[in-house]
């Protein structure tokens, strides 16, 4: 089955590649070239500080290393505007942020939270909340990024980042801490199982229903086989939710950590199709018997990233599985890692699901584009559950940026979504978001 499965991913793969060559340039890379060109190298000489922005293809190459990331997502800063540069241009160094403030305005029942979520839309709205205007500063961040190459750890980065994510959006914290050389990665990075480069350009901050954003501390092996296939393996720290009510069951500490591979074919920079799986141990207690007991989760992900023509981008993410629901998306609003067995007290047991996002970009210039994307996350108990509990989300948005210039961003959006429960009730919401951001 896997056999055939990793054909039919590589029969995707050539026929993308029929319609791209890798010397044609989408119109995403030349706006990425154009976000090269404005960095300024800083270098120190004989005891003399010089600038310049002209640099040969050698330095820009490692800029390219930083912009085709293959964890990096959109939303992610772009590369520091000053870098230092070491004589020998073995190393360089930056210091960089992003400025970004995002407003909203949701009608007919307003969502509670920053984040358009379909699960979280109220099934019975209250008649004090039906619209509101909302802002905030989460979202901007600073980072901190060294770069270079030697013998021994061949070409290296090291990345820190932190965002202003936390409590009411302006709390300080960490988000990534990684160093990367030759194959490996080792620190607080995005899981193993995810593939941001896969997920469309949004303004509002949580994406597609289905979105998967695991950041875990781990340590990732990812060579290269061949000129085109990738594979990765890594083991990650574990990190559960589940809904354990204290009476019957409880929760256990997490002493065996998450196992995650992928493999991916790539027919150009930025471009590819992806397979990645994961295999995680959830531990609970039996409070009724008084046994410890483990249930085994996975999940498995397809995703792609594709420009068929100059002017257009497709994007493609389907994951399914079991016990994989706080790794991202919908799901992640609650605990549905593992759920209560209503036929054997004290037994808990991983819950399905299933997700996936289909999204077209246009650029009608390098700087000027518009994303439709269309996502949804069923949620699949193979037992019964409460008449009012979520189903699934359908979340539908369209947007358009523009870059008036490399390094400042506008952008507007419009959010439609739908949830449905069990039972049949369903609601829907809406929200017009905007964002304007700086990046240096």
């Amino acid at each position: 089955m896997l056999k055939r499965l990793l054909q039919r991913i590589c029969a995707l793969a050539l026929i993308y590649n029929i319609c791209v060559t890798a010397e044609a340039k989408s119109l995403a890379d030349i706006q990425a070239d154009s976000l090269m060109g404005e960095h300024v190298i800083i270098t120190v000489k004989n005891g003399q500080v010089e600038s310049s922005r002209t640099y040969d293809p050698e330095i820009a190459a490692k800029f390219g290393e930083f912009y085709y990331d293959q964890f990096r997502n959109a939303q992610d800063p772009e590369a520091p505007y000053f870098m230092f540069l070491s004589k020998d241009k073995q190393m360089m160094m930056g210091l960089g942020g992003v400025v970004r403030m995002r407003g909203w305005y949701d009608w007919g029942g307003a969502i509670p939270a920053n984040g358009f979520s379909p699960i979280l839309i109220p099934m019975q709205p209250d008649p004090t909340n039906m619209r509101h205007l909302g802002t905030t500063p989460a979202g901007v961040c600073l980072f901190f990024r060294i770069g270079g190459e030697n013998k021994l750890l061949g070409n290296y980065q090291v990345y820190i980042e932190a965002n202003f994510n936390g409590y009411a959006g302006r709390d300080f914290h960490l988000k990534k801490a990684y160093m990367s050389f030759r194959d490996f990665t080792v620190g607080y990075a995005s899981s193993t199982f995810s593939d941001p480069a896969a997920v469309p350009s949004t303004v509002d901050a949580s994406g597609p229903s289905n979105k998967l954003s695991q950041t875990a501390v781990l340590v990732r092996y990812m060579p290269h086989i061949t000129a085109n296939w990738i594979a990765g393996v890594s083991v990650e720290s574990p990190e559960k939710q589940i809904a354990a009510d204290s009476t019957n069951t409880e929760a256990c500490s997490d002493y065996i950590p998450n196992f995650a591979a992928l493999m991916q074919y790539e027919w150009a920079t930025g471009q590819h199709v992806r397979l990645a799986g994961i295999v995680r141990s959830m531990p609970y207690r039996d409070m009724t018997l008084g046994e410890n007991r483990n249930v085994t989760g996975w999940g498995l992900q397809l995703s792609s990233v594709a420009h068929p023509i100059d002017q257009l981008t497709t994007y493609l993410t389907a994951n399914y599985g079991a016990g994989y629901a706080n790794l991202g998306g919908d799901l992640l609003a609650g605990a549905y890692d593992l759920i209560g067995d209503p036929d054997r007290s004290g037994y808990m047991y991983a819950p399905r699901s299933f997700g996936w996002c289909l999204g077209v970009q246009y650029n009608f210039l390098p700087n000027l584009l518009s994303t439709i994307i269309a996502s949804q996350t069923r949620y699949m108990p193979s037992k019964a559950v409460a008449p009012d509990e979520y189903k699934y989300g359908l979340l539908g948005t369209i947007n358009l940026f523009w870059n008036p210039i490399p390094r400042i961003q506008l952008g507007a959006e419009f959010d439609f979504a739908k949830r449905q429960n069990f039972s049949g009730e369903h609601r829907y919401a809406r929200r017009i978001g905007v964002v304007a951001q700086v990046s240096f």
